[in-house]
């Protein structure tokens, strides 16, 4: 029982640091990782396959 409180308030702790931004900043979204959302990635021409 002791480890399932552990795990459980492991994982409490990392969605929260996953969230500070979503949960602590007014407007706050997750951050856009596909790569269509990446600048760098389409002025190099990179695509995702999905959209080809």
């Amino acid at each position: 029982m002791k480890v399932a409180l552990v795990i459980i308030a492991l994982v409490g702790i990392s969605v929260l640091l996953l969230g500070i931004r979503v949960f602590f900043v007014k407007g706050g979204k997750f951050p856009n990782t596909h790569i269509h959302g990446n600048p760098a990635l389409r002025k190099k021409g990179i695509t995702c396959a999905s959209e080809e």
